[in-house]
């Protein structure tokens, strides 16, 4: 057979959702290679992308299903899908029939694999009428409400390829050189032609080795730095008033609270930067049109929200949101499918039935306290929470108290060791998917490649086996819509004017390759979706959610329990907990290590690659000491996984109660010690 070339997209929850084209022969995935008709990925894959040849074919890749028993024994047995499915199909009657409902049934879900057609287990749940979902985001529940106060919903960002066009950028909080390596290109597009580099970090990363200038920030300060930055503008006299009385709502108040609550010597020794920092950085907005890229880790501290409210100010009222190439670079989902899979009509009595909505930052202890009924049956997929969730020790609590626990998942790990009934996940490849990023205004179908890994499923044909089981044993037990294919669902998100939008006649054009979304109108304009029409410094509902009205940044004077603050990034050839299972990308992997500052090692007698154990009240995990010069004291740093959430205290974010129904989790305030074993 010739070899065949089919069009494919990475699912993970980065940055790039990048386009891929998959060399098949026979039915083997031969070789991967970027996507040159993809004008933000330009033909390119990370280190990640281009190791899903091993990834797919991974020795470790679960093959069958399984079951273990006992419980957390390691003593797995091979299981039929018919026995699996009848297993579990039976326990969800029973639990029913016991109470009455399906509320004993839950499920907890994330970002594993971003596609479309995942929120089939959402819509298997659905179709049970009664039931218990999980609600919430670990990452970006911040700042949705952030932006929602100042600019209203619907304000969608920059196109992450008009960067190109800037003529300064300020990369605050983020590490493109870790985690989003295709922006590279449109950040030196703009270089080429004289645009400055200016990174704000607390840590120095490979971005921040390559800017221009650096300015290293104390953790947890960046909206008093933002504060600063204005005042000093606005000291100067060089903001545009007029501009501001025009298109800014609460300009008088903020202006009073920039006169009397902010010195910028007080911010200087508070946030770690220098007079002389702060002014470079204000002048930078001056330089119009400025990109600011601000990171996700900024929604990882309990004050995450009023910081990106504060840095966001500082873009608006020094005019850059206006200005091609200018603005604030964030987050750009696009919001646009119908998502008929997961909103599918459902018969009158199911409309009417009663559904718990859980937490996803809390979900254990919020589990453990229902009644009638309790939570019996855990379905789990694209998440992880034994290796990278907050409130480590009421998981295993919750795991006592069922009597089913179903993972779905490609690879052993922390997770599934717990579960019942283990069913394996399908790649990328073996499925059908829709995909828009969360960054680019990029859209792709992703083609089935080849043939499922021996007896691999992806989520869709899961639910679709689940419910033809269910409905089997119980007749109109679910109302999931089981007959419709990956391409029937893929089908009707393609809607008329998602099309129109994507120049296409058909959606069958995007089987031949992705396509750009076209936006009306423009984007980060004068006018903006508030009650106000302006930007708002001021937010009532920011205030309904006894919030302070005005973007502001209270220093936290609560004395730590513990001397360290711990900081989690993202490992460089791992996300999350994925992609750990792969020999081509552990080559140099660092993930036992604890990294801290030279004076804080002497403190406690350390030298590098001591062995210590890293610790508080929630739990303990051993590591090698690294001394790293450029790390402020008072901070350590350890990889996300490999047990570091079990140091993780479960604080909240101050927002993200509007945008997802959940504050989010504030990963960053978490306070440790260290001590040599």
């Amino acid at each position: 057979m010739d070899k065949q070339i089919f069009h494919n997209v990475c699912p993970r929850n980065c940055y790039g959702t990048c386009g891929i084209l998959s060399t098949v022969e026979n039915g083997k995935l031969l070789k991967v290679e970027g996507n040159p008709k993809h004008s933000y990925t330009r033909g390119r894959l990370c280190a990640k992308g281009y190791a899903y040849t091993e990834y797919v074919y991974s020795p470790r890749r679960l093959k069958y299903p399984l079951r273990q028993f006992p419980r957390g024994s390691g003593n797995w047995q091979r299981l039929s899908w018919d026995e699996a499915l009848e297993i579990i199909a039976s326990k969800m009657i029973e639990l029913h029939d016991r109470y009455g409902s399906n509320l004993a049934c839950g499920y907890n879900k994330f970002s594993g694999n971003l596609g479309i057609l995942h929120y089939a287990t959402e819509g298997m749940f659905r179709g049970l009428g009664s039931y218990t979902k999980v609600h919430g985001d670990l990452c970006l529940s911040a700042e949705g409400d952030a932006l929602n106060y100042n600019r209203g919903r619907g304000e969608l960002l920059r196109d992450p390829e008009d960067m190109a066009k800037a003529r300064g950028i300020v990369l605050w909080g983020v590490n493109p050189a870790r985690t989003a390596v295709h922006q590279w290109s449109f950040i030196n597009r703009a270089r080429d032609k004289g645009a400055k580099l200016l990174v704000v970090d607390t840590l120095f990363t490979p971005t921040a080795a390559q800017g221009d200038s650096y300015l290293q920030i104390r953790p947890g300060t960046d909206g008093l730095l933002a504060m600063a930055a204005l005042k000093y503008l606005w000291q100067m006299d060089r903001l545009d008033m007029d501009y501001i009385q025009e298109h800014v709502h609460g300009w008088e108040a903020f202006a009073s609270y920039l006169q009397e609550e902010v010195s910028l010597e007080e911010a200087s020794a508070i946030t770690g930067v220098p007079l002389e920092g702060i002014k470079e950085l204000a002048e930078m907005y001056l330089e119009s049109p400025c990109a600011t890229w601000v990171g996700f880790g900024l929604q990882r501290y309990s004050n995450g929200g009023q910081s990106v409210r504060g840095i966001d100010a500082l873009v608006t009222l020094t005019k850059n949101q206006n200005q091609p190439g200018g603005g604030l670079y964030y987050f750009n989902f696009l919001d646009i499918f119908p998502l008929h899979i997961k909103n599918f009509p459902r018969p009158t009595e199911q409309e009417k039935a009663s559904v718990r909505s859980l937490n996803i930052i809390h979900f254990a202890q919020e589990a453990l306290a229902l009644e009638n009924p309790p939570l019996k049956l855990l379905w789990l997929a694209g998440h992880n929470p034994f290796s990278q969730g907050q409130n480590f020790q009421y998981w295993q609590k919750l795991v006592n108290q069922l009597e089913l626990m179903v993972v779905v998942d490609l690879f052993m790990n922390e997770t599934t060791a717990q579960a019942d009934i283990v069913l394996p996940a399908a790649s990328p490849f073996e499925e059908y998917d829709l995909h828009a990023g969360y960054w680019h205004q990029w859209i792709a179908i992703n083609q089935k490649a080849i043939p499922p890994f021996y007896e691999a499923r992806s989520d869709l044909e899961i639910a679709r086996s689940l419910t033809q089981v269910l409905n089997k044993l119980r007749p109109g037990f679910s109302s999931f819509p089981w007959r419709l294919s990956a391409l029937d669902w893929i089908e009707g998100e393609l809607t008329p004017e998602i099309r129109e939008r994507l120049e296409i006649d058909t959606w069958q054009e995007l089987l031949h390759g992705p396509r750009k979304y076209k936006l009306n109108g423009s984007r980060g304009g004068q006018s903006y979706p508030t009650e106000t029409g302006k930007f708002q410094l001021m937010s009532r509902d920011a205030k309904e959610s006894q919030l302070p009205a005005l973007v502001r940044f209270q220093e936290q004077r609560i004395e730590p329990p513990y001397p360290l603050r711990l900081l989690t990034p993202q490992s460089l050839l791992r996300l999350h907990s994925q992609y750990r299972e792969l020999s081509w990308l552990n080559l140099e992997e660092k993930t036992d290590t604890v990294e801290i500052n030279p004076q804080d090692a002497e403190q406690r007698g350390l030298k590098a690659k001591d062995h210590v154990t890293v610790f508080n009240d929630r739990g303990s995990c051993s590591r090698r000491v690294e001394i790293n010069a450029y790390l402020p004291q008072g901070v350590v740093v350890m990889a996300q996984g490999e047990t570091t959430n079990q140091l993780l205290t479960g604080q909240n974010t101050d927002m993200g109660i509007h945008t997802t129904g959940a504050r989010g989790a504030a990963f960053y305030d978490s306070w440790v010690e260290v001590k040599k074993k």
